[in-house]
């Protein structure tokens, strides 16, 4: 086959058709052509020529090229494709290196391989700038809902068309009881677009949040007006779910606008997700109104926020425990995703009984520390005393409002708890110094007896040991395995010790030791200063 005047146009032709049959650039294809070509050339004239093809976008003609770049005379390589300074000037005036020389060559008749190879090559570009125009296209639309077709059903994963290409519903995105035939509507939440080896996939999902948050959107107009706005959403896709929703006009009731009238919107939703029950919960900034919010149906009687934990105790009658935490847990659990807190359920009965515990240990604690009888430790206790320190170094006129306690008993009860803390304080040292602490340990200030003497436990015995602690070793932490929040455990967390201030004893330590520059950490400090100040001129403004 010759690229002769009467096939030139042909070119063209094809080029326009296939575009327009793709949804592709034209050029595209004439570019894919002309590498074809090209190709196609060099299997004629020798693989190490550098052949060029160019078609004219007008009239369809192809010129072919031969190519040839001026290198040094040790640089010269390969002769087809490279000449020296010497033997350019046969073709240039003035060559030099990088100079390139442009031949035209005949056209090259195509034979049957030749033809085979050059379609391979424009079948593979079409499809690559396909593949492009898909990624292109649905890049932008992640986040989005869309409707399809569904095509096929591969290993429990639906192919569905929407458009111009295809997306996938992974068996784990799919609605448990769904079902689905070839050609039944779909709509899909487009969760992500992504290159694969195969070419772009369009990855699709009916179980995540956002495709309940988007659903509503489409239901309410207030959401869509941004005059409600979803602030959490917590699914067990297919069974039940959780939405948290604030209003931002006070004179409209965020549920009462997303429940409809008669239910007509959210009922709307519950169809579309297969009869999956909605909870719509209004927001609110404080935690523990929320959750309250977030526990419905059941009745709350007490909340505890642990917020250093990110956990949550929460009181409930008895005969509401089973309803507060659900089937298979699973009102407690949205509620938890819903709040982003890790929720502790109990009853009445189990916080009376553990408050009694607490109260009869800390009785106990005071009997013997301070050589008490029961009722006089029963009377600290009761007046909030949880500790020999606090006994110890409490001002004396907080001692004084308990009954029976003269000047003279408030001074004998903290000399008492002084002696106690001090025999204490000397046993451990005794100890630490057995496990072989060193006086560098000793001398750091901030570190007591007791805490010294947990970290020889755990063999940290020197300043250097000390300085090579992360915080969260010495403080404690929680982190998060499979989705589930796990406590870490520090050395120094039964102390009291913050995580800030476990930094900042390890950063002394380690600037003691020569291993940190005190100066590094001015501008820090200077920093932190600064955003004081700003925040206390924004105060008096």
């Amino acid at each position: 086959m010759a690229i002769t005047s009467a096939n030139q146009l042909e070119l063209l032709q094809t080029a326009e058709a296939v575009a327009r049959e793709k949804m592709i650039d034209p050029d595209l294809v004439v570019q894919a052509m002309e590498e074809s070509l090209a190709r196609a050339a060099k299997s004629r004239y020798g693989s190490e020529m550098d052949i060029r093809v160019a078609i004219d976008r007008k009239t369809g003609k192809a010129t072919f090229t031969r190519v040839r770049t001026v290198v040094a005379d040790d640089e010269l390589e390969n002769y087809q494709s490279e000449l020296t300074v010497a033997q350019a000037k046969q073709y240039l005036d003035d060559p030099k290196i990088g100079d390139t020389i442009v031949d035209e060559v005949p056209p090259v008749e195509m034979g049957r391989i030749a033809a085979q190879s050059a379609k391979q090559v424009i079948l593979q570009k079409v499809r690559e700038a396909e593949r492009e125009r898909q990624y292109e296209e649905f890049k932008d639309r992640v986040g989005t809902i869309i409707n399809g077709q569904v095509k096929r059903e591969e290993y429990g994963n639906v192919i569905v068309d929407i458009g111009r290409g295809e997306g996938i519903l992974r068996r784990n995105e799919k609605i448990g009881r769904e079902s689905y035939r070839p050609n039944d509507r779909i709509r899909c939440f487009i969760k992500d677009v992504r290159h694969e080896t195969r070419g772009p996939q369009v990855f699709l999902s009916r179980t995540a949040p956002e495709f309940m948050a988007e659903l509503f959107k489409m239901e309410v107009p207030e959401i869509y007006d941004n005059i409600i706005e979803i602030k959490a959403v917590a699914r067990d896709p297919g069974s039940r779910a959780k939405i948290a929703v604030i209003s931002y006009d006070s004179s409209i009731d965020p549920v009462g606008a997303c429940v409809g009238m008669r239910g007509s919107r959210v009922q709307a939703v519950v169809n579309e997700l297969q009869g999956e029950k909605i909870d719509i919960i209004p927001w609110n900034e404080d935690q523990a109104t929320f959750l309250v919010n977030a526990l419905q149906p059941a009745e709350v009687s007490k909340v505890v926020i642990d917020e250093e934990a990110g956990k949550i105790e929460v009181v409930v009658p008895d005969e509401q425990l089973s309803l507060a935490i659900g089937r298979r847990g699973q009102n407690v659990r949205l509620a938890s995703q819903l709040t982003g807190l890790d929720i502790d359920i109990m009853t009445e009965a189990e916080e009376s009984q553990r408050r009694q515990a607490e109260f009869e240990e800390r009785t106990n604690l005071f009997m013997e520390a301070l050589d008490l009888d029961e009722f006089f430790a029963q009377l600290l206790v009761s007046e909030g005393f949880t500790s020999l320190e606090e006994v110890a170094y409490v001002d004396q006129d907080e001692l004084l409002v308990i009954d029976g306690v003269d000047e003279a008993t408030a001074a004998e009860l903290q000399a008492r708890a002084r002696d106690n803390l001090e025999e204490q304080n000397r046993k451990a040292m005794e100890h630490a110094r057995e496990l072989g602490v060193e006086d560098s340990l000793v001398e750091f200030e901030g570190l007591t007896p007791q805490m010294i003497e947990a970290l020889a436990e755990d063999g940290i015995k020197t300043l250097e040991d000390f300085a090579t602690c992360a915080d969260w070793e010495l403080a404690g932490g929680w982190t998060t395995v499979d989705g589930e929040r796990v406590k870490d455990d520090g050395l120094l967390e039964k102390f009291d010790v913050s995580l800030e201030e476990a930094q900042n004893m390890v950063m002394t330590a380690r600037v003691l030791l020569g291993w940190v520059d005190p100066t590094e950490l001015e501008p820090e400090a200077e920093e932190a200063d600064a955003d004081a100040d700003d925040a206390t001129e924004e105060a008096e403004a």
